[in-house]
């Protein structure tokens, strides 16, 4: 059998990158994910086991990089939540449970953006549900209040993570955390999923964010979690400043 020359072969877990350039360049384009996506080689391979001198590195900065970012966001916070109660009805915090490290429930914290009757709001939206059902996102979102969608474009609203870091429930890069409903979207990549700690950034929030597709989000994840490393998180973490600043990709 001929071997298609364009395809992608998974040789295995990659070596972890040794320098910041090193892993800014592993950082998939996205003609690299488009390739991904015809290739039948990734499915179902195991992600790469971390060191434990990796580990103790990567929490030292989770610990280090959430005390930072809650001293940096308390103000933003403090009116972000003042605006919330002025504006409607609800509690200024929103919390849901969502799947960590090796399929652990947790309890992930955001400001609250949404109505408090969304759901039924959501109800009487048919198209807006069937393209929650469908991609788990709605460009459009009828339930998110105008201080939301702020909150959402530069992502304020999820400042409160920063906590969920620092009790070692997410880390600061890592896969999106996921609700259960959505374990069987990721097929047998959610091992790739499990074997990380949720991210308050990550591949998803560089590449697009809501304009990325599913499946997409599914790759990306499953990258990380073969070819993840301490200069890979410092280059996401880099990235992210100007997607955050930007206001990139987010409904």
């Amino acid at each position: 059998m001929v071997k298609d020359a364009n395809r992608p072969v998974y040789a295995g877990p990659a070596a972890p990158a040794r320098t910041f350039e090193e892993a800014a360049r592993r950082l998939p384009a996205p003609e690299v994910l488009r390739r991904l996506e015809s290739s039948w080689a990734l499915a179902g391979a195991g992600a790469r086991r971390t060191s434990p001198r990796r580990a103790w590195a990567k929490r030292t900065l989770d610990i280090a990089g959430a005390l930072v970012g809650l001293a940096v966001y308390l103000p933003v916070l403090f009116l972000a939540a003042l605006a919330i109660r002025l504006t409607s009805s609800g509690p200024v915090l929103y919390s849901q449970p969502r799947v960590g490290r090796d399929g652990r429930m947790f309890r992930v914290w955001k400001l609250r953006t949404m109505y408090v009757n969304g759901d039924e709001i959501l109800r009487a939206h048919p198209e807006a549900l069937e393209e929650f059902l469908r991609t788990r996102k709605i460009r459009n979102d009828p339930r998110v209040t105008p201080v939301g969608r702020l909150l959402r474009k530069f992502s304020i609203d999820e400042a409160p993570q920063f906590w969920n870091v620092l009790k070692g429930d997410m880390s600061l890069v890592g896969p999106r955390p996921v609700v259960a409903d959505e374990i069987p979207f990721y097929g047998d990549r959610f091992a790739c999923y499990a074997s990380q700690r949720p991210g308050l950034t990550g591949l998803w929030q560089i590449s697009g964010r809501s304009e990325t597709g599913y499946d997409q989000r599914v790759r990306l994840d499953e990258f990380y979690a073969r070819h993840g490393s301490l200069w890979m998180d410092l280059a996401i973490l880099f990235r992210t400043v100007g997607v955050v600043l930007a206001g990139r990709g987010a409904w």
